[in-house]
């Protein structure tokens, strides 16, 4: 049985491939512990791909006859007249700086505090890595301080099998969660894990958000929920598991536990994951009210999350960084 992974919420369909609409096998039912109703070798059979990559496309469950019964998964049909967007529409001729230059550790020693400030964090909870290009090693936050007490002198860095190369303090044994990604995902620079409360809420009821704001369209065709808890993530083994269950997405939501966010730079890895826990207050806040949402039309997705990562990511950080420095320069030692 297919097992474990979801791109929606409990009950829903696992796509398979549009050539096979034809046939009455586009859309095989799933149960509610979340198992589809059918082998491996018949969904190999059919054609089908039982992968998050290929069917998290977010937005109303009502848009098409084919997301029935979906709640925030689209239909995967092309969309003609599609918008476009980002760099290749507008590009800024200047933008304003940080205003001093960082260390690859400074960079991370704010990340933590901006995201603690976002409300991205459980205080002692939470860890992100950062391999850069070149590197076989990741930089990461110590075992014991909150995200909003670290500065620069406490960043550790550790080899990929978790040992510290450097640093003066311990690191989590759940960072296996970072190192098995960062193995297989050469997209995933920046790997970012914690508990946020209202992606909480939504790992507790086990769904995705909707996504009913432009903002969230920066995670459209990105999203995984990864049902089953499993408890910590303390090995190697653990950590392979899960990375091989969360392939190519890159936003999480586990099951009773958290979230993680994935980029390929700190700018734009930190951007997604402090706007993700306002996508989620956002989708519960309108769930609780019964009434049925505006949608965004599918046609102005893709350009709406280009300009928003594509433009967005470097002025957030910046933007960002600034103001932390004024209150709190003593981020940078």
């Amino acid at each position: 049985m297919v097992t474990g992974v979801s791109t929606f919420p409990r009950h829903g369909f696992i796509r398979l491939p549009i050539a096979h609409a034809a046939a009455g096998a586009r859309d095989i039912a799933v149960d509610g512990v979340g198992q589809a109703n059918l082998d491996s070798a018949t969904l190999h059979a059919a054609g089908g791909v039982w992968s998050p990559s290929t069917v998290a496309r977010i937005d109303s469950p009502s848009d098409s006859p084919d997301n029935e019964g979906v709640r925030g998964a689209q239909s995967v049909l092309p969309t003609e007249n599609e918008r476009q967007g980002g760099l290749a529409v507008w590009a800024p001729s200047i933008v304003p700086p940080i205003g001093t230059e960082l260390s690859d550790e400074q960079k991370m020693a704010c990340t933590f505090r901006i995201l603690a400030h976002e409300g991205f964090s459980e205080h002692i909870a939470g860890h992100i890595t950062w391999q850069r290009d070149g590197h076989d090693t990741l930089l990461v936050n110590p075992w014991g301080l909150w995200w909003n007490e670290i500065a620069a002198s406490d960043v550790c860095t550790v080899d990929m099998d978790a040992n510290v190369v450097a640093g003066k303090w311990d690191v989590t044994p759940a960072i296996h969660i970072h190192t098995e990604l960062h193995r297989r995902r050469r997209d995933a620079r920046v790997v970012i894990h914690n508990h946020p409360y209202s992606v909480c809420i939504m790992a507790s009821l086990g769904r995705l958000p909707e996504l009913l704001h432009q903002t969230g369209t920066m995670y459209d065709e990105d999203m995984v929920l990864i049902s089953e808890y499993g408890g910590e993530i303390d090995s190697r083994a653990l950590g392979a598991d899960l990375a091989d269950r969360i392939g190519t997405a890159s936003v999480i939501i586990l099951g009773n536990h958290g979230a993680i966010v994935t980029g390929s730079t700190i700018e734009e890895a930190t951007f997604r994951a402090a706007a993700l826990d306002r996508a989620c207050r956002l989708a519960y806040d309108v769930l609780v009210t019964g009434m049925s949402p505006l949608t965004i039309p599918r046609n102005v997705i893709p350009g709406i999350k280009a300009s928003l990562i594509e433009r967005g990511s470097d002025v957030y950080f910046a933007g960002a960084v600034r103001q932390l420095l004024r209150r709190e320069p003593e981020v940078l030692l």
